[in-house]
């Protein structure tokens, strides 16, 4: 029998693991889903919104939770791996309640929704909103002061009108510590209102680091709805060649428009890249590898691939060129691996260890042989030189992989023939197996 849960307040459940009753890991929590209720009845939560280890996201029901306690959730152990669908009759407790503004029914006060608590009905596995945290005053960015206080549900009004500019800051900070790629993950499942609401929130940076991941089509959308003057800064912010690739699916005039806009030296990279073909080493480059003169020490270069802000790929080497040292550089000379800097004295030269017998790639090298280069080699990037021997830029490993893959790859779903095969089964597993406690692992019936 389920020990009875204390009120959670759903801030604490963003992102925790979720487990059955063996103890393995069946995915983290990504939202709540609610019924709302006609009148002040506080509504009826339905379910958790679960992104298992292959990005898919699962709805679980709340009747099949038995336990929300010390950072974790219990399932049942029994879970449907059909993708999560929202119907029109729910709502997601993250991306559409919190930042709500409502009304204190005593006092008529504005507030806005930091955080709601959910607990458990006594003697019933069914469990509601019961309690809404919300801070007094008008919402805003800039408007982060008054009073808090948690209320009953029915102390507020407001949750079951459309809410035209919807703030963000307080689901944002729900999913504040995730990767770029998981709250790339989180952005693609809202709806389009609130996707370009969350967008706006983001910090030119965090939003560069999202585009990166998202689908081109959502990346589109959400450049498309910012001021020009904002999305020619997030351009800037982006990696040189994924801002090409996002530009290249906009409009001549749009993209015109954009890049007169950006810095001179950020537009002259991304126009550069937008001139080779695509699929070619020319196109996939970045051209901001790093770089530095020969006379440059051991220790000059570990400087640098210290940098938090470089990818792994781009850490692992630095390429060794005569001045100037900015692409396209002067003569390429050669690379040092990431390993060899750590073998050598801080005072080597870095120009005395470079590898020189390593071919570079001209910049129209097909993506297939830039692939086959990279693993020939063991390599997680490779220089791309022009015809006069100057470095152009590198082309990474992570970038290979993104065009070789297919084109809707961040929206596919990773299909176990073991589930489908158990999907075909689930009606005459639910008779012999079902609730018993033994029922077929990664599938129930219906929701």
């Amino acid at each position: 029998m389920a020990v009875a849960t204390p009120r959670v307040f759903v801030s604490h459940l963003s992102g925790v693991a979720v487990f059955d009753p063996n103890g393995d890991q069946v995915g983290r929590v990504r939202d709540l889903v609610a019924m709302l209720r006609v009148g002040n009845r506080p509504p009826r939560l339905l379910g958790l919104v679960v992104e298992v280890i292959s990005r898919r996201r699962i709805f679980l029901p709340m009747t099949r939770v038995t336990g929300v306690e010390s950072g974790q959730v219990i399932t049942t152990g029994v879970v449907n791996m059909r993708r999560f669908e929202q119907r029109a009759s729910e709502t997601l407790v993250f991306g559409e309640l919190l930042d709500r503004r409502v009304h204190l029914v005593e006092t008529g006060e504005e507030a806005t929704v930091l955080d709601v608590g959910i607990s458990r009905l006594p003697a019933r596995r069914d469990w509601e909103i019961d309690k809404v945290f919300v801070r007094k005053g008008k919402g805003g960015a800039l408007r982060r002061k008054g009073d808090t206080v948690t209320v009953e549900w029915s102390a507020v009004t407001g949750f079951s009108r459309e809410e035209h500019g919807q703030g963000a800051e307080n689901l944002l900070a729900t999913f504040d510590q995730l990767r770029p790629a998981d709250l790339a993950s989180v952005l693609h499942h809202l709806s389009p209102k609130r996707r370009a609401e969350v967008a706006a929130a983001l910090d030119d940076d965090r939003l560069a680091d999202v585009l990166e991941e998202l689908p081109e089509d959502d990346q589109v959308e959400i450049l498309g709805k910012l001021q020009d003057e904002r999305a020619a800064d997030v351009l800037e912010a982006m990696d040189p060649d994924d801002a090409a690739d996002l530009l290249s699916e906009l409009p001549e005039e749009e993209k015109e428009r954009l890049l007169t806009l950006m810095q001179p030296d950020d537009a002259a990279d991304v126009r550069r890249l937008m001139a080779y073909e695509d699929r070619t080493a020319g196109g996939l480059m970045t051209t901001e590898p790093v770089v530095l003169r020969p006379d440059a020490t051991v220790a000059d270069a570990l400087a640098r691939v210290r940098d938090p802000d470089l990818s792994p790929a781009l850490a692992a080497q630095v390429y060794v060129c005569r001045p100037p040292d900015e692409t396209p550089t002067g003569k390429y000379l050669g690379l040092v691996h990431f390993q060899r800097l750590l073998r050598d004295p801080p005072f080597t030269l870095v120009g005395s260890i470079a590898v020189t017998d390593l071919p570079p790639l001209p910049p129209d090298t097909p993506l297939s042989t830039v692939a086959s280069y990279l693993a020939t080699y063991n390599m997680v990037a490779a220089p791309v030189v022009d015809e006069s021997g100057s470095l152009l830029g590198a082309v990474t490993v992570d970038d290979v992989l993104d065009h070789l893959l297919p084109e809707d790859w961040r929206e596919a779903e990773m299909h176990d023939p073991a589930l489908d095969g158990l999907a075909e089964t689930e009606h005459a597993q639910e008779g012999t197996e079902g609730e018993a406690g033994h029922a077929v692992k990664g599938v129930w019936h219906g929701r």
